[in-house]
């Protein structure tokens, strides 16, 4: 008898113990819970159909809108008359490509030009060189920090990279100058950069724990880190020469016109190049962004969001969309195309270059929706600021309101004949960043440059170099 109880209390016991469990994991996903999340899918001829149709096919094809890819309006009544198109191949250099575009149309405009463009590659190197030292003294300039101080981190985790924004533009071409292409071609490597970024990053990295553990010793004063810095620049200097090329300190070029015909021939360093053909004071340009996660009409700052240790950092002003909009249009209407950026992988129709919420219908086709707005999609890390164009048209109704907008890219005749063309509401989605000439913007807006910006951290989601 006793073992008849014991048994039956050993059993009571089980299902007790076996049933808190199971209370304890319902959090996981046990046979009931899959049982009823499996039922979603019903296994009836249109579902057959349906995962068929999706195993075999891009998805973006089955969910494309014929009627709105296949009917995109071309026409647009203000547009800058933009000639040839640049290619940035597999690199992620669209923020110089963008920033030069701007230039060139204005300098193609000037002289008349059949066709132009300045040296990406040049740019590109003394971007990587300063890149590099902005990277080494900032160690130098955390070398007391802890190594697992946020900022420490994240300078280990990103110590160079082909990205950027346009303040690398301002700064890198105000204390370098220009160069036509032709002075300073392409290499593989300028249009492959992968391989490179990867080995100077390992350099970088190197470099940047000798520099750590050289600030640690007693009596080792600031001059001796930057002397063994310089050295280190040195040898990053030396790389960039074997895969860029070597840039020119003088070099003979002539200007002809439209025909091809010779107007002059002349010698130039750089920064007389850029002085005779941009001339411009490029603190006039004013750095807008449309973020709804943060309040507006409020400046911004981003620490270590620059190209060079001396240089400006990204500063903006937070605006509505009808604020921007109201810019760019007075800038397309006196021909000026701007720098621009966005998210341009969102609902992108690479067929025809176009930009469209209603491209593709995702949600009839897997039988759900997808409803996060802009301000959610960024707060989620769904959506950000990843590839900057030249914004060069725009189309407007009746009354002046913006119908449709027109970019020049860097992906050669990807698109429409290498322009993309965005709807109106494709631009209050996926838009983040506008630079814009001062004279553009109304008093009341450049009032607010005034005031102490706000500082955001580099890790910052919206911030990622444009690629």
């Amino acid at each position: 008898m006793l073992k008849k109880r014991s048994l039956s209390l050993f059993l009571l016991l089980f299902v007790v113990f076996t049933q808190l469990y199971a209370q304890q994991n319902t959090k996981g996903i046990d046979s009931k819970m899959l049982e009823e999340i499996s039922k979603a899918y019903k296994n009836t001829a249109e579902d057959k159909a349906l995962r068929n149709a999706i195993a075999n096919n891009d998805i973006n094809k089955l969910a494309a809108n014929n009627e709105v890819v296949k009917n995109v309006d071309t026409y647009f009544s203000n547009k800058v008359n933009i000639k040839g198109m640049t290619n940035q191949k597999s690199s992620g250099r669209c923020w110089i490509f963008t920033g030069l575009n701007v230039f060139r149309a204005k300098m193609i405009a000037k002289y008349n030009l059949s066709n132009f463009e300045f040296s990406q590659n040049y740019v590109f190197f003394w971007d990587q060189l300063e890149k590099s030292n902005l990277f080494l003294q900032a160690i130098i300039d955390t070398r007391h920090k802890d190594k697992n101080d946020k900022t420490v981190e994240w300078l280990f985790k990103n110590p160079i990279g082909d990205g950027g924004q346009f303040t690398g533009v301002k700064d890198l071409v105000t204390k370098y100058g220009l160069v036509p292409k032709e002075i300073m071609p392409e290499t593989n490597t300028s249009e492959n950069t992968g391989r490179m970024s990867n080995l100077l990053s390992l350099k970088l990295r190197e470099y940047g724990l000798e520099l750590r553990e050289m600030g640690s010793q007693k009596n080792m004063n600031e001059a001796a880190l930057l002397k063994r810095k310089t050295e280190m620049l040195a040898t990053v200097y030396r790389i960039l020469v074997l895969n860029l090329g070597q840039p020119p300190t003088d070099f003979t070029w002539t200007l002809k016109d439209n025909s091809g015909k010779p107007i002059h021939t002349k010698e130039y360093t750089p920064l007389t190049f850029y002085k005779e053909y941009v001339n411009e004071d490029l603190s006039n340009y004013l750095m807008f962004m449309n973020d709804p996660t943060r309040e507006y009409y409020k400046v911004y700052e981003i620490e270590y969001d620059r190209h060079v240790y001396d240089g400006g950092n990204w500063k903006y002003l937070n605006l509505p969309m009808e604020d921007i909009k109201e810019m760019a249009i007075a800038s397309l209407k006196d021909s000026t195309s701007m720098y621009f950026s966005c998210d341009v992988g969102k609902f992108f129709y690479r067929d025809n270059g176009s930009l469209d919420i209603n491209n593709y219908d995702y949600a009839s086709l897997l039988g759900t929706t997808f409803s996060m707005n802009k301000k959610q999609r960024i707060e989620t890390f769904a959506s950000s600021s990843a590839h900057a164009m030249s914004l060069c048209g725009v189309d407007l109704d009746k009354e002046g309101k913006p119908i449709k907008w027109l970019i020049e890219n860097s992906w050669g005749t990807i698109g429409h004949n290498g322009f993309l063309i965005m709807t109106d509401e494709w631009f209050d989605e996926y838009m983040f960043r506008l630079v814009v000439e001062k004279k553009y913007v109304k008093k009341v807006l450049l009032d607010y440059f005034n005031q102490k910006p706000i500082q955001l951290p580099p890790w910052d989601p919206m911030f990622a170099d444009e690629e």
